[in-house]
């Protein structure tokens, strides 16, 4: 496993788990915004946050699922997998 989640896995994240395409370079440019403005909606998120959980097998904060934006989800991902959560 990389000790880092990147855009790019996380667009591919989005389309696998959440039939939703984004492209990396608008998801870097656009990390502020909410998952809803690229079509991604709770339960698409959920469906992320259990494929991570799949493929690492790590389990992750409680609050992933309920991160706003992309910036956050990386955020909050990245630094429990650094923590070793």
């Amino acid at each position: 496993m990389s000790d880092r989640i990147t855009v790019e896995e996380l667009a591919e994240l989005m389309k696998g788990a959440a039939g939703v395409t984004v492209a990396p370079d608008r998801l870097r440019q656009e990390a502020d915004s909410g998952f809803d403005t690229f079509g991604i909606d709770s339960l698409g998120l959920l469906g992320v946050v259990g494929e991570l959980e799949n493929r690492y097998g790590t389990p992750l904060p409680p609050d992933a699922e309920r991160c706003k934006t992309p910036r956050e989800f990386l955020n909050l991902v990245n630094s429990a997998f650094m923590a070793g959560a």
